[in-house]
């Protein structure tokens, strides 16, 4: 049986601004852009989280939600450089390493560099360790599979050490939400919970057919986490199977020549990346929010895959005629391109990476 460790650092930016800023600590912090820009935030401290601010979230909001909000343009240079100290350490400690992000990832320790049997206390070292060397805190979920460790993670936020034992697998299970599976976010949440199933065990006893027609091709994945079953192993070297460009605007855009020229310019960009890393992408995304902060994606999906950067922007301007871009306010643009690989021919990667979203999922 596998010993999966999920470390995940604790309001990783804003912390890291606390450590290097002394006036900061203890107060809320936002890193992210200014209200007055349409600034948004990219992460915040618990002490901001206790006022409601939420990364995504638009700055603005967060001010009046925390009039004395402390915020920090953010350093992603400096973040880069300490996660790669973090990620040193897991390393030193087993060569199976899956980042999620600079701040997450799964660990295998199965097997470790300090042929410690017990995960748990592999999870107490490496926690001790990120704290002596960069001052920062870390929150660890120790399970026999992915699914579950990421779950322990975030139960004892921050600072946090949750092991969940191969024999109180169901024990931990029985306590969790339909929210708990991965891809379940309100709108996919409120629909198994018009089908009565209100906690994760619910899926188990769900009829087949009923959850197929609310879930689609995920039901069979949905049934296997309700019962604590992922079998993905720790892939330490994961291709990238996306790459994205989006845009929030000053004010808001309603003339659809001024639309269709940012999402192309997005696509082009998006399509250079994939050139120059000898990629060829088979969907194209974009994703649109309009001024009510309704926020839609729509996707083509086409073989042979391409890495033409005019025809790319062609069919990503082209899917601007399945909203309503232009006759309603458009508060931010986003293209991205999916399904990535080494040649046009060749098959799409799997769908699921770390943490499969549901389609319809905040459409």
């Amino acid at each position: 049986m596998r010993r999966i460790i999920h470390i995940d650092m604790d309001a990783f930016y804003a912390s890291v601004e606390q450590r290097d800023r002394p006036e900061l600590r203890g107060r809320p912090v936002a890193v992210g852009g200014r209200p007055d820009a349409r600034g948004v935030v990219a992460a915040s401290s618990y002490e901001a989280r206790a006022f409601g601010v939420r990364s995504a979230m638009s700055m603005a909001r967060a001010i009046r939600l925390c009039p004395h909000l402390a915020i920090v343009p953010p350093d992603f240079a400096k973040y880069a450089s300490v996660s790669a100290t973090v990620f040193e350490l897991f390393r030193a400690v087993t060569p199976l390493v899956e980042p999620l992000s600079l701040d997450e990832a799964y660990l295998d320790v199965t097997e470790n560099a300090w042929n410690e049997p017990l995960a748990v206390n592999v999870a107490k070292r490496l926690k001790q360790e990120i704290r002596d060397v960069t001052g920062l805190t870390a929150s660890a979920g120790v399970a026999p599979n992915k699914f579950l460790a990421k779950i322990a993670s975030g139960w004892k936020k921050p600072d946090g050490l949750t092991v969940v034992a191969p024999e109180r697998v169901e024990a931990f299970l029985q306590k969790l939400p339909v929210e708990a599976l991965w891809g379940v976010g309100p709108v996919t949440a409120a629909r198994l919970r018009s089908i009565r199933l209100e906690r994760l065990v619910d899926v188990r006893r769900a009829d087949p057919e009923e959850l197929r027609r609310t879930v689609g091709s995920y039901a069979g994945w949905l049934v296997d986490l309700a019962h604590g079953i992922d079998n993905r192993p720790v892939e330490p070297f994961r291709p990238r199977k996306s790459v994205g460009t989006e845009n929030t605007f000053a004010e808001d855009l309603s003339d659809r020549g001024r639309i269709g020229q940012a999402i192309a310019d997005m696509a082009r960009e998006d399509a250079e990346w994939v050139e120059k890393k000898h990629l060829y992408a088979r969907t194209v995304t974009i994703k649109v929010r309009y001024g009510d902060f309704t926020t839609i994606t729509r996707s083509d999906t086409r073989v042979p895959a391409t890495r033409d950067a005019a025809a790319i922007a062609e069919r990503a301007v082209a899917l601007l005629e399945r909203t309503e871009a232009g006759t309603r306010p458009v508060r931010l643009l986003g293209v991205s391109l999916h399904g990535l690989v080494d040649h046009p021919g060749e098959p799409a990667p799997a769908r699921f990476e770390t943490s499969p979203r549901l389609p319809f999922e905040g459409e």
